[in-house]
């Protein structure tokens, strides 16, 4: 009942906009409504994950050397944040850990930064486009809600989160694993029963 509520409140705070008639904050604020009934997450920590990837990417811009010489990804799910990307060493890969360990509400981090140039924009390209394949093949799936699963993909590798069942996590890692252009499937998720 007080998930309920709870989402019930996120749902007139989307509606805000509406009332104040800005029909473009509207429309986004809709979407995102629609997004977090579709997810297993709570209201509160679809918001959390939100802000935490915000903070993590404001700290790495905000600091002059790991702007300039890294790329990296912050995806966040349910406090747990996947990092990937490129660093040129490993004080600056272990930097960008601490940074992430340290913000608020960061349960745990997976680390994927691999030590190495930034990728080119060709490699971040094709691996949008995996990403794309992947979840449509997840769309079109009926044993599996795509909703539930987000999917990031760096340098052809491609991660798995969201909170899954075993049979869920087994189909979605199985869809990825036929999807051209994957060369491995990382699950980063956790399990529900």
């Amino acid at each position: 009942m007080k998930v309920c509520k709870t989402a019930g409140v996120a749902l007139c705070l989307l509606c805000v906009p509406v009332i104040q008639g800005c029909i473009g904050v509207a429309a986004v604020g809709m979407g995102t409504g629609a997004a977090v009934a579709q997810d297993r997450r709570t209201p509160g920590a679809y918001i959390d994950d939100g802000l935490i990837e915000q903070k993590v990417h404001a700290a790495i811009r905000g600091d002059d050397l790991l702007r300039e010489q890294s790329h990296v990804n912050v995806t966040s799910f349910n406090g747990r944040v996947l990092l990937t990307g490129q660093a040129p060493g490993e004080s600056l890969r272990s930097r960008i850990i601490r940074i992430a360990r340290d913000t608020p509400k960061v349960r745990t981090v997976q680390n994927e930064i691999t030590l190495g140039a930034p990728s080119s924009t060709a490699s971040r390209t094709s691996d949008s486009w995996v990403t794309a394949k992947v979840k449509a093949r997840m769309i079109t799936d009926k044993a599996l809600n795509a909703a539930h699963v987000k999917v990031v993909t760096e340098n052809g590798a491609v991660y798995l989160m969201g909170l899954l069942t075993q049979e869920e996590a087994d189909r979605a890692t199985e869809i990825a694993r036929r999807v051209a252009g994957v060369q491995r499937v990382v699950k980063v998720m956790e399990y529900i029963e």
